[in-house]
């Protein structure tokens, strides 16, 4: 049968361990995102736990919704000027050019290999 330990025992055994645990305070939502999809977690329960220098976050409980990520727009602008060259190096047409530069997030010379390939 095991012993259950009380909160102040577990306390100090985890600071004789070089571990600390706090909890953060007034938490409204943790939100994780991944290349693919976005995690939010309403109303969780948050622990930090810092051991080795190293600290570990713990969410517990809450509202979880899963949703994926709009695309967004292009990020930056392409320039005429880079969609000329490009239409020029590949005798592709301006369109051609500025959609292989979009897809290629600018990069002159990946667009000409696109293009050409």
């Amino acid at each position: 049968m095991q012993r259950r330990m009380n909160p102040r025992e577990a306390k100090r055994m985890m600071q004789r361990m070089g571990m600390n645990m706090d909890s953060v305070p007034d938490v409204e939502q943790v939100i994780i995102r991944t290349s693919s999809k976005e995690i939010t977690i309403e109303q969780p329960e948050v622990a930090i736990l810092e051991m080795q220098g190293q600290k570990i976050f713990q969410v517990a409980g809450g509202k979880v919704t899963e949703k994926t990520p709009a695309r967004e727009a292009s990020k930056f602008a392409v320039s005429k000027e880079d969609v000329k060259l490009v239409a020029d190096q590949t005798g592709k047409s301006i369109d051609e050019a500025r959609k292989a530069l979009e897809e290629c997030e600018g990069d002159l010379a990946k667009a000409i290999l696109l293009l050409q390939s």
